[in-house]
This record gives structure tokens, sequence and C-alpha cells, in this order.
């Protein structure tokens, strides 16, 4: 009888151990480290939302992404915030649309930090990392970051930067400072340059050139990759870049061996944090360009380095989750998938993406693709697992990486103030599959701003050409403005703003509202 009855007393204890969540939230008696999930978030770079074989895609395969979808919940109307990489990942980290910030387009490589550490005077940025670094967590950024470093005026390259990813809540940094097709080419980790030599200190410049190093535009025959558009500046790995570098030889990466570096850091990263809750951004560079996977992925794919990059970068997916198997920390990991953007073919370098893309839709149905105004551009791929927790299948709900900010202050009892994530809405119900019902509403940034309004979008109008000269790409520009009904038109084939002339207008006034407020979060 005692026996039974102390058999009894642990079955009890275990279910109340692993019950942490009540309605998308902790009960807050249980809010400690041991208690809560960790926390995944892969973050690819432009893959689109046609690009992953779970998506659609039939000329790729995906199987890891696929296994994401499969045992998770796959999202069909999921955002990114912008329709380029350094306003979305703005928007991710702080719950502001990028937009209301000036000095937040696509930066340069030497840009200072564009978020607020209050080293200045001025007042601390709440951030995702350093929300749930509060709750607890241990939190790790690896990979790409293009949010800036360093104070106004830039890093240091040579000594301590600061500030950085640390100031913002992240506990551990491995990433690079902008793109691969930007300059400087060398890792930093944490505070500092990875592997510099002090009696070769790296030089930036974005005006003008310096050093000696040769340059894409002066010597053509040294590059491996020719350029299609700009990108002639500093060569490095036998590929020009963005912006003008000399030093720093002994830190300069190699771009073919940059995803598996990355992929060992987040295992690292895992590994170390076993016991303990952990939030891992982990931000692949692929399929960004330059596209140079490892020889083991170089032709695989039959679509040339921009196929074979999205086959690497599917890899690097089945390592974090190969991790978490053997470590038996799936079932108590919340993993989220998404991309930054939408996706681009050419975008600077002649790598066959055009020539060998067959049948191959990106984009899938939809329309434009990265730096569209089109739908492409900020709808991507968007999963979320936890085995146990989030029951797999198919969710239509209106969500943003933009909202992961409010819904994780929800989900770790934390309240945020006025002036924090002014954008971010609470659809933790949404993305644990507790509820069909998302956003209203999402404001949409590319070369002007869109407003989804549950299936209608309407465009603002716009100036310039209809196609991105560089990339090919549907910039979505009307000098009129546009208004689509997505639930029969996904593909943004059919103008409606003369048939509906008065919801265009109201549509029109509700975005000019959000604009001129502060913020939109209820």
């Amino acid at each position: 009888m005692i026996k039974r009855l102390f058999v009894s007393i642990i079955l009890v204890s275990l279910v109340f151990i692993t019950e942490p969540l009540r309605d998308g939230r902790f009960d807050k008696a249980e809010a400690q480290p041991s208690s809560q999930p960790n926390i995944v978030l892969i973050y690819m770079d432009d893959l689109g939302y046609g690009d992953a074989s779970c998506y659609g895609a039939t000329g790729l395969k995906t199987p890891n992404i696929d296994r994401l979808a499969k045992e998770g919940l796959r999202f069909t109307d999921g955002h990114s915030a912008a329709a380029t990489c350094t306003p979305s990942r703005y928007a991710l980290m702080t719950g502001e649309y990028a937009w209301r910030k000036k000095g937040t387009g696509v930066l340069p490589g030497d840009a200072s930090l564009i978020i607020e550490t209050g080293e200045t005077g001025g007042p601390a940025r709440v951030t995702l990392p350093s929300l749930l670094q509060k709750a607890g967590y241990q939190t790790g950024v690896v990979g790409k970051w293009h949010l800036g470093l360093g104070p106004q005026g830039g890093p240091d390259w040579n000594g301590e930067i600061k500030p950085n990813p640390n100031d913002l809540g992240f506990g551990y940094s491995f990433i690079m400072a902008a793109t691969g097709d930007r300059v400087p080419t060398v890792y930093l980790e944490n505070r500092r340059v990875v592997g510099l030599d002090p009696a070769d200190p790296i030089q930036v410049d974005y005006n003008k050139k310096i050093g000696d190093w040769p340059t894409g535009r002066e010597n053509p025959e040294l590059l491996k990759m020719h350029p299609s558009h700009g990108h002639d500046m500093t060569i490095v790995n036998g590929v020009s870049r963005i912006g003008y570098m000399a030093g720093g030889r002994r830190a300069l990466w190699k771009d073919e061996d940059m995803a598996d570096l990355y992929a060992s850091k987040a295992v690292s990263f895992i590994e170390r944090n076993k016991n303990k809750a952990f939030f891992l951004y982990f931000a692949t560079h692929d399929p960004h360009v330059p596209r140079l996977p490892h020889p083991r992925f170089a032709g695989k794919s039959g679509m040339g380095p921009r196929g074979d990059a999205i086959i690497q970068a599917d890899w690097c997916v089945g390592e974090i989750l190969n991790t978490l198997d053997q470590l038996r920390l799936a079932r108590n990991t919340l993993v989220i998938f998404s991309s930054d953007n939408g996706p681009v073919v050419d975008d600077g370098y002649k790598d066959d993406a055009v020539e060998k893309l067959g049948g191959h839709k990106p984009a899938g149905p939809l329309r434009g693709g990265k730096y569209s105004n089109f739908e492409a551009g900020t709808r991507v791929p968007f999963i979320v697992r936890w085995p146990g927790r989030v029951k797999p299948g198919v969710s239509d709900a209106l969500v943003s990486q933009i909202d992961l900010l409010a819904s994780f202050a929800a989900f770790t009892n934390q309240s945020l103030g006025d002036a924090d994530a002014p954008d971010s809405f609470n659809v933790m119900p949404a993305l644990l599959g507790k509820s069909k019902a998302g956003r209203e509403h999402l404001v949409e940034q590319a070369s002007v701003l869109s407003l989804r309004d549950g299936q209608w979008k309407y465009i603002e109008p716009g100036r310039g050409p209809k196609i991105q000269r560089n990339t090919n790409t549907e910039t979505g520009n009307d000098p009129d403005g546009q208004l689509y009904s997505l639930a029969g038109d996904l593909g943004e084939t059919s103008n409606l703003i003369t048939k509906y002339p008065d919801r265009a207008k109201e549509m029109a006034a509700r975005l000019q509202q959000i604009r001129l407020n502060n913020r939109s979060r209820p």
C-alpha cells in the first residue's frame, strides 16, 4: 500500500513537471529554467516560399526542413517584417517595424549597431534575447548578424568590439558582421575578430580603396566567381565583394567552410547548455550570395550554386535536429524555422542560378521576391515544432516574425512596457496551434508599405521601375496604388483598386494611422 502510494506521488509529480503550459504561457510558480522548454530559432537568408519541398518545391529536396514540417505546424501565411534582411532582423529583435526608425535599411559591413543598448544615455531596447535572458535562458547567436556593430562611426576591428550582440541579451555570439558579399570577411566571437594577428590590422572602407589588395574591377583574372552587377571591389577567396578591405589575412574566412563552421558552433552551444534552458538564434548565410557551398554539396542539386546552397542549409537544419535527438532534448525544445525575406536568383554574381533554375519556382505560387512589395517579398517558410505540445498540421493564421517578442513575453509571464515591442502582437496561441487566428492586420515593408487586413492587401502608390533592373524582380511599384483579394488571387494578378475604391481608401487611411502612431500593439 505504501509502495503504491509512493509510486502515485511520483507519477503526479512527473505530470506536474512536464505540464508547464496553461493556454500558451507558464504558470508563474513554474517559471524556472529547469521547467522551461529550450527555444531554437533557425533563420535562413533569402529562402523563398517555394524553395523547400514541404512548400511545394519538386526540383529540390529538403528532407530536414520537411521533417520539421511533418513533425510541426507549417504556416502558409507566415511573414518576415520586410522584403530585405536588415529591417527584417531589426524587427525580429526589437518588435518594432524598421520603417519607424531611420538608418535601418540594408547596412554596409562597417555600420554601427542600430539597436539601443543604453550605453549612450538613452534607455536600452528590450530585445528578444534580453527578454529570454531575463527569464533565465542561456542565450546565443550563431551566424549572420547584419545589424551593425560598435559605437557611432563603426567598430574598431582590431580591438574590443562594443557594443555588439552581447550587449543586447546574447550571452554568446559567433557571427559575421554583415553578409558574405560585404567586407570585412572575418568572424567575430563575442567581442573580438577570430584569429586576428595584431601585426596585420584590419582596415575597412566603403568609400575609397585602401591598401594594395586586388579588386574584381581591376583584376578579374583572379576571380573564381565573377560579379553580374556591383560586387567588384576587394577580392577575398577568389570572390570580389562590396567594400574595400586590407589586413587581417590570418582571420579571413573561406566561404566553402562557412556552413560547417556555423553548424559546429551551434551544436557546441547546445551541448554546453544541455542541462539548462537555452535560446539559440541560428542565422545561416545560405542561400545568400556569394554561393560557394562545400565541395560535398557542390553540383548536387542540378540547379547550380543556389540550389546547392539550399541543400547545404537543409543539412545545417539536420545537424541541429540530430543534436537535439542525441541529447534527448527534442521533446523539450521549441524549434521555429523561417527566412529573413523572399527569394532572389541573380543577386550580384554569375553563378548559373538563372540558367539552371529550370522549372523550380523559388516563390512558389506567389508574385515577386526579395525587394518586392508583392507577397513573395515577405511571405516566407514558417514552421513551429514542439513534439507533444504542437500538433502537426498546417495553419493559415497570419503571423509575423515581429510577433515573437510579445509572444515570448506572454509565454514567460513577463510584462512589456508601453515603449517596448511597439508592433509585436502576442500570437503564441496561433504559433502553438491552439488558435486558428493570428494577427488581424500586418504592415509589409519593401520600397513602399503595404497593409494586409485579413485576406485583403493594399499596396500604397510607389515610384520607380516595375522591374528591378539588376535582379529582374517585380517591385510591385505602381503610381496609383494596388488592391488585391488574396483569398481568390494569391498570385496578386488582378488589381481591384478601381473596383473597390472605398476599401482601398479605408485601408490607405488605416495604414497612414499606423504610420503616424508610435505603436500598433494593442
